[in-house]
């Protein structure tokens, strides 16, 4: 038991973000496993208010580009504040989304809301949270890298996805390898004792 947590920590502290992936394609039944195994997480009333969109079309991938990049440029622009400007500084993060069209696969994570054919869910924030956790898992597991990117506001990716009004998107998410010579930024992560209380 203590050699599994030991083995799976040491795992997932090899886990990075990426901004630059390889188009080379990736096995769609890694994904589709990823996601069943996202699908498996805990859920108020289990409800499982999540629906994963898999966009691997070039020309969805361009509009959903498009699309994100004019409101990133917004956002950067003016709607940003000057303390996130500056959290985010040496990440060399900036309005250009290049990955959304570069990486094979562009999962968009919707949560599902009260409409026509759905009940009133409960907790669906924390309850769609850890099902994107177990899919970041899932994927760096597999050998994929992923990045969390979240434009704001997201209401043009029910269009570009073809979705009803109650799901609202929370998260897109491009998977694929990382490009050849991709370099993340050297940032590091508390220490457990930082982290974990005992009492």
């Amino acid at each position: 038991m203590s050699r599994t947590a030991h083995d799976f920590a040491d795992r997932m502290a090899a886990r990075r973000s990426v901004r630059e992936f390889s188009s080379e394609p990736v096995p769609l039944d890694v994904v589709e496993q990823a996601i069943r195994a996202a699908a498996t997480a805990p859920s108020g009333a289990n409800l499982q208010p999540w629906r994963f969109v898999v966009l691997t079309d070039p020309e969805r991938k361009r509009a959903l580009r498009h699309a994100a990049e004019a409101e990133e440029r917004e956002f950067y622009a003016r709607r940003a504040p000057q303390e996130w400007l500056a959290a985010v500084a040496d990440m060399g993060t900036d309005w250009h989304k290049p990955f959304l069209e570069t990486a094979p696969v562009v999962i968009v994570v919707f949560e599902v809301h009260q409409g026509p054919n759905t009940p009133k869910p409960y907790y669906v924030k924390e309850s769609v949270g850890i099902a994107v956790g177990v899919l970041i898992t899932a994927l760096h597991l597999a050998g994929l890298a992923t990045l969390t990117h979240t434009p704001v506001p997201m209401r043009f990716l029910n269009e570009i996805c073809e979705r009803p009004a109650e799901e609202r998107a929370c998260v897109v998410m491009p998977v694929g390898r990382p490009a050849d010579g991709v370099t993340v930024p050297a940032l590091t992560r508390k220490p457990l004792p930082e982290v974990l209380v005992r009492h």
